[in-house]
């Protein structure tokens, strides 16, 4: 008597990494560390997707958000995301610190943390991106801080001479 096995089914390879499929979310302890860590993931992340042009920029707005995120949370974790779409990185950091109703205390709040992204702020403008902060909608509230760069703008802020349409 024959038995019939089932046939595994083929395994194909997964796709290698390439800038259209960068997808990576991270946490992260709310850590003096944790900057460094999340600017070591990033230039590996980029380097393993052929984004060698935008590291510098990516590099610098990563640690600024990373930086602002654990001094800012009262949790003991912090939230990161790397994307890109659209010819662009999207880098997005949530933290818990939720914000604030008392108008006056959301202003000061929002003053300090627009201070501490002063840095990032710049590197964003050079890179002809955007970046922000505001309520997360993801459940447990907090904040979502995000910057976009273009790749053509990072590009030229590393100083590549590489420029993408």
């Amino acid at each position: 008597m024959t038995t019939c096995l089932p046939t595994p089914a083929l395994e194909l390879p997964p796709p290698p990494p390439t800038p259209e499929n960068l997808t990576y979310s991270l946490t992260l302890p709310a850590a003096p560390q944790s900057p460094a860590i999340a600017r070591a993931a990033t230039r590996s992340i980029l380097r393993a997707h052929d984004l060698l042009d935008v590291t510098d920029a990516a590099v610098q707005v990563v640690s600024e958000l990373a930086a602002c995120a654990c001094r800012f949370t009262p949790a003991a974790e912090v939230y990161v995301s790397l994307r890109y779409r659209d010819a662009a990185l999207r880098v997005i950091l949530y933290d818990s610190h939720p914000r604030h109703t008392h108008p006056r205390l959301a202003v000061a709040c929002d003053a300090r943390r627009r201070s501490t992204l002063r840095l990032l702020s710049c590197v964003v403008r050079s890179c002809e991106g955007d970046w922000g902060f505001g309520d997360a909608r993801e459940p447990g509230g907090g904040t979502r801080m995000w910057a976009v760069l273009p790749r053509k703008g990072a590009g030229a802020y590393s100083g590549t001479g590489r420029t993408y349409e």
